[in-house]
């Protein structure tokens, strides 16, 4: 079973390995979120990419706009892989894919970008596009009426998550490809896993959860994993990181 991750070295190596895992299964829309406040995606990605590009040397890497784009080139110097950038145009995006591309890895995309990063999943496909620390779900950019719930169902909904950590208040939702979505909860000090499920928990299923009324603490099919310090490890690197 993966435990959740002290570091945020950790972390990324835990995303490239469950990445790899869900691309050799087939998967071609996925994404990797690490839900860390002030975290910072252009070293996350510089660790992130190898592992990747270990797949398909035909690695193309899209930045949300023309000036993330240069701070890259800037900071990474050469390298072996192309980079471009989403751009404001969504119908530019797929005169961008070309057909001797590999993987796709779109990084940081907003809300901004979700018609874009859109079109690049349709241009690629079946090629696999990884979405790295994407934050596509902004309701007051996407909406939440009739054209919203479309893009949920069109596209958003379609994205393989196949790495998830969210620290919440001595708890953390986290998911690690192939393995089920996950909730653990520090009790008496000790970080344990209450809750496995097929499905991502959200909104009322987290909160029956989080409070004690579905936990699956009595199901003999959960093991029952207690590490102490975990989560007071894991928010303390938070805490480093919004420094």
């Amino acid at each position: 079973m993966t435990e959740l991750p002290q570091t945020l070295e950790q972390a990324i190596a835990q995303a490239k390995q469950a990445t790899v895992a869900a691309i050799k299964d087939g998967y071609t829309k996925l994404q990797v979120e690490l839900l860390f406040p002030e975290l910072k995606s252009l070293p996350v990605a510089q660790q992130f990419i190898p592992a990747v590009a270990e797949l398909d040397k035909q690695l193309r890497v899209f930045f949300p706009d023309a000036g993330a784009c240069a701070l890259a080139r800037r900071e990474w110097g050469e390298v072996n892989f192309k980079i471009d950038y989403l751009g404001t145009n969504p119908d530019l995006v797929a005169s961008k894919v070309r057909s001797e591309d590999g993987i796709f890895l779109a990084i940081e995309p907003s809300a901004v970008e979700v018609s874009q990063a859109e079109k690049l999943c349709q241009a690629a496909d079946p090629r696999p596009v990884v979405l790295l620390v994407p934050r596509l779900e902004d309701a007051a950019i996407v909406g939440i009426g009739y054209t919203g719930r479309q893009l949920r169902e069109r596209f958003l909904n379609t994205i393989e998550s196949c790495y998830y950590i969210k620290p919440l208040d001595n708890a953390a939702v986290f998911r690690c490809y192939p393995s089920p979505w996950q909730v653990w909860r520090v009790i008496d000090d000790n970080a344990e896993l209450i809750a496995e499920r097929s499905e991502k928990p959200v909104g009322d299923a987290l909160l029956e959860i989080l409070t004690g009324s579905s936990a699956d603490t009595n199901n003999s099919d959960l093991p029952q994993v207690k590490r102490p310090g975990l989560l007071a490890n894991l928010q303390q690197f938070l805490r480093a990181l919004s420094s």
